[in-house]
């Protein structure tokens, strides 16, 4: 799909100075709505930025206006590059991803206003989020790989606790 393609089938809307990404065709639940751009890497990240593998950060263009919720109906799949429909949406539909799916620690943490029943109420990276949450979402091959070592270094410093 050429970035051509990705324009024709997605609009950034703007309303009170806040930016949302819409839809401009209906998706199925599984069908790849768009690639995810890489042309730009970063080791750091920011607002426009999408969380790619652990060290690395990509500006993603149009697919920043990507709001969060806690009930997405997009999924950022950092291994094939691409943004998936977890749901089907309707056409004029906005889209939403999990931010903690893509993100381990935000460069700008927030409230989350998603009203969703199962909202975490602050959206600062998975690193925050307790397992019994995260295992509830779609989560990105780096961000599992963060959780398994967060995990080892707290059994290896409890370890050490009771040996002491």
């Amino acid at each position: 799909m050429t970035s051509t393609t990705v324009m024709e089938t997605l609009a950034i809307k703007t309303e009170n100075k806040f930016r949302t990404l819409v839809t401009k065709r209906a998706y199925k639940k599984g069908e790849v709505i768009c690639p995810i751009p890489s042309e730009n890497i970063l080791d750091k990240p920011n607002r426009f930025t999408v969380q790619i593998a652990r060290d690395k950060h990509t500006h993603v263009g149009k697919l920043a206006a990507l709001n969060h919720s806690c009930d997405p109906n997009v999924i950022l799949d950092t291994e094939s590059m691409v943004m998936i429909a977890c749901k089907d949406i309707e056409k004029g539909e906005e889209l939403f991803f999990f931010y903690p799916s893509t993100e381990w620690e935000m460069n700008a943490p927030f409230i989350c206003l998603c009203g969703s029943s199962n909202c975490i109420h602050v959206v600062a990276g998975a690193r925050f989020l307790p397992l019994s949450t995260l295992e509830h979402h779609y989560l990105n091959p780096h961000i599992r790989e963060e959780m398994i070592d967060l995990l080892n270094a707290t059994k290896k410093n409890l370890t050490k606790l009771t040996a002491e």
